[in-house]
C-alpha cells in the first residue's frame, strides 16, 4: 500500500494524491537449475522481496527523498523493486546459488485488469 500523485495531463485525476495497493510477483530466471535443482531459494527470495516491499509500504512516495520529482508509476515501482532485488542478489542475500540467476521480472498488479511488469538482466 502506497500513496502518491503524478505530474502531467496524461495522468488525469491521478495527479491528485491517491493510494494504490499492489500485489507483487517476482520471477527469477536462469538458464540451468543449480546443484539443488532449483532456480533460487524461495525462502530467501520471499524474505528479501518482503523487505524490499516493506521499505515502500505505508508511505507517501511524494515525501520520500529517493523519489523527489519522479512520477512513481506502477512501471517505475516495478523497476525499483527489481533493481533493489538485483542488489541483494549481488550481495549474496539470496544465497550463493542465486549468483547464477540471469534475470528478474517484477509484476505489480493493481487489479485483475491493470498490471505492469519490468524485467532486467543480472
Amino acid at each position: 500500500m502506497i500513496a502518491h500523485s503524478f505530474r502531467g495531463e496524461v495522468f488525469g485525476p491521478a495527479q491528485r494524491l491517491h493510494g494504490a495497493t499492489f500485489l507483487v510477483d517476482a520471477t527469477f530466471r536462469r538458464a540451468e537449475l543449480d546443484d539443488d535443482n532449483i532456480v533460487v531459494d524461495i525462502g530467501l527470495a520471499t524474505r528479501e522481496l518482503g523487505e524490499v516491499c516493506g521499505a515502500l509500504s505505508y508511505r507517501n512516495l511524494d515525501d520520500e527523498p529517493d523519489f523527489k520529482g519522479i512520477n512513481t508509476s506502477t512501471e517505475f515501482l516495478a523497476k525499483v523493486i527489481a533493481d533493489r532485488l538485483a542488489t541483494r542478489v549481488r550481495s549474496g542475500a539470496l544465497g550463493e546459488g542465486a549468483r547464477g540467476l540471469s534475470g528478474i521480472a517484477i509484476t505489480l498488479h493493481e487489479s485483475h485488469v491493470a498490471w505492469a511488469s519490468y524485467e532486467r538482466g543480472l
